[in-house]
């Protein structure tokens, strides 16, 4: 976790992954680096947000592997769900919801599958395909850090690969496109600058 800038209540704050995705960001605004995967992304979060003060808002800036085909480009998520936790087994056993979707506000009709596995194969591009259109490995756990926190959310994912067999080639070859496209975003839908 590294916070690069000084959260403040009057300014959103922007949450990324891993450096790669933040090399072009050039804004006044805080930039929080969580790490890869859904713990790291919870907890860098959930800290940053505990510590005090809270921004305005959040907006989580990453990379996203298509799991249709067509899918290219940045999109804003609308909906989260989590594909490598077994809510249906869970509730039978406890009679909790757990991992149940969650809805972002100006969210569109994207639906964002998380979970903390690199998906780089067709049988789990296909299978994922039936619930969501994109994957990463925070969204889900950003979301809920932030909701439980009550700072609204926008999670923003340009694709950067098709999540299916050469996915983790293509990743590396394609982040500094995908990294240059998400500022272009930041700096055209947020006060990027004082």
């Amino acid at each position: 976790m590294e916070l690069l800038g000084e959260i403040t209540a009057d300014r959103p704050l922007l949450v990324v992954a891993v450096k790669e995705e933040a090399q072009f960001l050039d804004t006044d605004l805080p930039v929080l680096l969580t790490g890869m995967g859904k713990v790291n992304a919870a907890t860098a979060l959930a800290t940053a947000l505990g510590r005090g003060p809270r921004p305005s808002g959040i907006v989580n800036l990453g990379t996203a592997g298509a799991l249709r085909s067509g899918w290219i480009g940045t999109h804003v998520v609308g909906t989260v769900v989590q594909h490598d936790l077994d809510g249906e087994l869970l509730a039978t056993l406890t009679g909790e919801t757990y991992g149940a979707p969650l809805t972002l506000p100006d969210g569109g009709d994207v639906v964002l599958a998380t979970g903390d596995a690199f998906i780089a194969d067709e049988a789990a591009r296909v299978r994922l395909a039936e619930r969501a259109a994109l994957v990463d490995m925070e969204g889900y756990a950003l979301a809920t850090a932030a909701a439980l926190a009550g700072v609204p959310l926008r999670i923003v994912k340009h694709v950067s690969d098709e999540a299916g067999d050469g996915a983790a080639r293509s990743w590396r070859e394609s982040v500094a496109e995908c990294a240059r496209a998400l500022a272009d975003w930041a700096e055209a839908n947020t006060p990027y600058r004082s």
